[in-house]
């Protein structure tokens, strides 16, 4: 009987030796499933930090250009600039509006 007692105990140990290594197997798989969401996360991370630092030097731009576009066009409290643009604008409209209609009497006029 003891003789089958110690096949018994040899089977039981050759199941446990099975059943860890089978378990040190899934462990060494699930330690690099984790390394490699580890490695992503910081992937991630440094592109988003990547991308905060692109938006915010684009802000700085765009701020700086407007500032600049305001001091060109005198945008602010009390200034003209404004009004002279203006009114360039609707000059130059009406010279060639007033051009056009210069040019259609002379071109539609008879020749002597």
């Amino acid at each position: 009987m003891s003789m089958s007692r110690g096949r018994v105990e040899d089977v039981y140990e050759a199941q446990n030796d099975q059943r860890l290594d089978e378990l040190h197997s899934k462990i060494r798989t699930l330690r690099g499933i984790t390394t490699d969401i580890q490695q992503d996360v910081e992937a991630q991370n440094l592109m988003l930090d990547e991308t905060g630092d692109r938006f915010s030097a684009f802000g700085n731009s765009l701020l700086q250009t407007s500032r600049r576009a305001g001091q060109a066009f005198g945008i602010g409290t009390g200034s003209l600039k404004p009004w002279r643009i203006a009114m360039l604008i609707v000059a130059v409209f009406l010279a060639f509006w007033i051009i056009s209609k210069v040019l259609r009497w002379w071109w539609g006029s008879p020749a002597v």
